[in-house]
Order: C-alpha cells, then sequence, then structure tokens
C-alpha cells in the first residue's frame, strides 16, 4: 500500500457535519447540515485508515452491534471522509448527464437497468430539487450560493454529476450506506476464513467462499500523471466508493501487512506479520484472561 500510494494523490469533499434526516418517502437520509462547511482533502493521505474504519462500520452490522452504535459509526465515517458518491458510483459511466438515461448495471440499491436523468438524480436530492433543467442530450445546472460555486469551480475537472454530488443538499439513503458497508465487511470476512477454516470445511463449502469472492469487482479508475513537486500519480475517483474498493483490493491481496479481524474484539486491522491474529497487546491479554477464567469454570 504504501508503495503504491506514497506518490499518489486525489480529491474528495466531506462536509464539517452531517445529519440523520427522513426524507417523505419515510427513508433515512444522510446530508450535510444547512450550516456544513465544504472542505476539499486528499483521501489517499490516510488510505489504509478509511479503509479500516469502512471495515469496522461493516462489521458492526454484520456483527448486530445495536442500531445507536452503527448509526454512530456511520456519522462517524461521514464526518471524517463524506458521503460514498453513490450517484456517480452506481451508473455504468460518471458522465451520465450526457445521456437520456442513465444506464445501471446489477446492484444492490436499484432495480432498473435504466432511469430518466432527472427521475434519478432525484434519488439523491430528497430534500431541495437542484436547479437542473435536461432536454434530452443537453443538460444545465444552476448554482447561486457562493460557497458551493466556488466548489463547483475548484472541482471543474470532474464530470457534471460527481460536482452535483458535492453540494449541501445532496443526500444518500442510511440503508443504502449500510449495505455497502457489510457488502465491504463481507467481503473482507470471506477472504479470511477461506483461507483460516480451508483444513476444516468441504469443498462445496470453498466453493461457495469463492463464488462470493468473485461477485467482488469494480469499474477501474482513471488516472494521470501531474508534474508537481516531484511526478505524482492523480487518481480520478468519480466516487469514493470506487476509491475505498481499489484500496481495499490492493488491502486486501498484500501478503506483507494483510488484512485480518482480530480474534478478541473483532476489529479489522492490518497485521504487522502473516501470523498475528489480534489487534494489538491489549486485545491479546484480554483474550488469554478470558479464557484462563472459562479454564476455571
Amino acid at each position: 500500500m504504501k508503495n503504491l500510494f506514497q506518490n499518489a494523490s486525489s480529491h474528495w469533499v466531506r462536509y464539517s457535519e452531517y445529519e440523520l434526516k427522513q426524507g417523505e418517502n419515510g427513508k433515512l437520509y444522510v446530508t450535510p447540515i444547512a450550516k456544513a462547511a465544504p472542505q476539499v482533502y486528499d483521501p489517499l493521505k490516510n488510505a489504509e485508515t478509511m479503509v479500516l474504519d469502512a471495515l469496522n462500520v461493516g462489521l458492526l452490522c454484520m456483527n448486530r452491534a445495536g442500531e445507536e452504535k452503527i448509526r454512530q459509526g456511520v456519522m462517524d465515517f461521514a464526518s471524517r471522509y463524506g458521503l460514498l458518491g453513490l450517484i456517480t458510483a452506481l451508473p455504468a459511466t460518471p458522465c451520465f448527464m450526457d445521456y437520456e438515461a442513465v444506464y445501471l448495471p446489477k446492484n444492490h440499491f436499484i432495480k432498473d437497468e435504466s432511469m430518466k436523468v432527472d427521475a434519478y438524480t432525484a434519488l439523491f436530492f430528497p430534500f431541495g430539487k437542484p436547479d437542473f433543467v435536461k432536454d434530452g442530450k443537453v443538460s444545465a445546472w444552476n448554482v447561486t450560493d457562493r460557497t458551493m460555486i466556488a466548489l463547483a469551480m475548484t472541482m471543474s475537472d470532474k464530470p457534471m454529476a460527481v460536482n452535483m454530488g458535492f453540494q449541501r443538499e445532496y443526500a444518500e439513503r442510511y440503508d443504502w450506506l449500510i449495505q455497502q458497508f457489510k457488502d465491504w465487511a463481507f467481503t473482507l470476512c470471506s477472504s479470511f476464513l477461506y483461507y483460516e477454516e480451508y483444513d476444516k470445511i468441504d469443498e462445496t463449502a470453498r466453493e461457495l467462499y469463492r463464488q462470493g469472492m468473485a461477485a467482488f469487482d469494480g469499474i477501474a479508475p482513471t488516472y494521470h500523471i501531474a508534474l508537481l513537486d516531484k511526478p505524482t500519480i492523480i487518481w480520478d475517483f468519480h466516487s469514493l466508493l470506487l476509491g475505498i474498493q481499489m484500496m481495499f483490493s490492493f488491502m486486501l491481496t498484500d501478503e506483507a501487512k494483510p488484512l485480518r479481524v482480530c480474534k478478541h474484539c473483532g476489529r479489522a486491522f492490518m497485521a504487522s506479520r502473516p501470523s498475528a491474529v489480534f489487534c494489538s497487546p491489549q486485545c491479546k491479554n484480554r483474550y488469554n484472561v478470558y479464557k484462563n477464567r472459562e479454564k476455571d469454570k
């Protein structure tokens, strides 16, 4: 991971504060609060930490940690990194504004294979429709808020839909976020258990793990090289989801620092060596104390 991303950069937007808000359809959404300030940042600066945070939110969901704890995990993640950019992660292309319809590969969230652009964008603006006009392949979007204008100008090299996803009115469904975090955690557990339990399970069970892993895929991001203080790879992630997916893929296949699930606390961590099973000395000590107590009963 370090060698792969040490000379790389990317850009995403997070807001200073998010809230859970109920839409007219009864669904909960995560969205910036009205006075939240946007900040452009580089998610690759702390790529490993971000992926681990995403995985641990997913593990909370898989382990049924309790709704309050799960919600706090989701909101903490949004505050640190922003929303996932589902508006551009789901379609076949992030440049769907240039077409008459949005085409959607198979996904967990929308069953339709295609939708009208205005109907699709409305899914992500449940509390206020943007000043957006679509006539065939021609689209126009008007921004009046000074802060939003400045943000749109800063990110002007990105597709229009990506920029719309950075606006304060943008929202993502809470249950969709939960599902995505769970998918990542399931992928980690499938890989981890496949090798941990390999000699204890039959070939049918092994094949189920392989099929589950085969479903983990994504559209590869594009990149270019910029001559900054040194040659730097600039990754063009059109969604944070895609960035996490790619970084997770490299971490999942890293033999030197493998991804593990702690034997005591159940959190995901980067192991310092392949044989490590605890995320910290504290967890190792607590696990040993617990086991000794069990023996004494």
